[in-house]
């Protein structure tokens, strides 16, 4: 498990964000505010199963306390676009990398097989999501989730509203990797009753 000083020393891309847009001494202060925020809440929850910290504890927390922090000291919108424009620039340059990658012989096969193992580790009942697994077909993945820690933790904080960030991410990364389509019709944080979650091989 983290400490929440660990946590938000690896947000450094939304404090970098935030001191754009306002003076650095108040940006400071905010974001102690916010570390001790988010200390109050992994305390809260420190009992919760162990897999699920993989994705509160670095992911869900941080970015709640830090959103509800801002949210108090500025207005909800700067607050929300703080979170957002953080993640779009991270995600998005995260999908350039993977996009690299993929122009290597191999790399789009061994990409698409790898979501089975990955998302039955790392997105499944063990930490936190219920799933839907399709049967594999060669060249594609498809898995949906019907049950998601990030709809669910943010709900109960109070800012179910972030859950859409984090599902943009998804469309961010592995949208616009040559050679690959990755189709999404909804998600959880939309409003859809499941995150749909399909990639193939063009």
């Amino acid at each position: 498990m983290k400490t929440a000083a660990q946590a938000m020393k690896s947000k450094q891309f939304i404090k970098n964000e935030l001191d754009a847009r306002i003076p650095k001494r108040e940006s400071d202060a905010l974001w102690e505010k916010a570390e001790r925020r988010l200390d109050e809440i992994m305390k809260e929850h420190a009992k919760i199963p162990k897999g699920e910290h993989t994705h509160t504890d670095t992911y869900i927390f941080p970015s709640a306390a830090i959103y509800l922090t801002l949210k108090e000291a500025l207005d909800k919108k700067t607050a929300y676009a703080v979170i957002e424009d953080a993640a779009i620039k991270k995600t998005t340059d995260a999908g350039k990398k993977i996009a690299g990658m993929m122009k290597l012989p191999g790399m789009k096969s061994l990409f698409i097989w790898i979501w089975g193992p990955l998302t039955k580790k790392m997105f499944g009942s063990d930490s936190g999501f219920k799933n839907v697994f399709y049967p594999r077909k060669k060249g594609e993945y498809r898995m949906d989730i019907v049950e998601c820690p990030y709809n669910r933790y943010f709900t109960v904080l109070g800012c179910p509203e972030l859950t859409k960030i984090f599902c943009e991410n998804d469309n961010r990364t592995y949208g616009n990797l040559p050679g690959l389509e990755f189709k999404r019709s909804g998600t959880l944080g939309t409003g859809a009753d499941r995150c749909d979650f399909y990639v193939r091989k063009l």
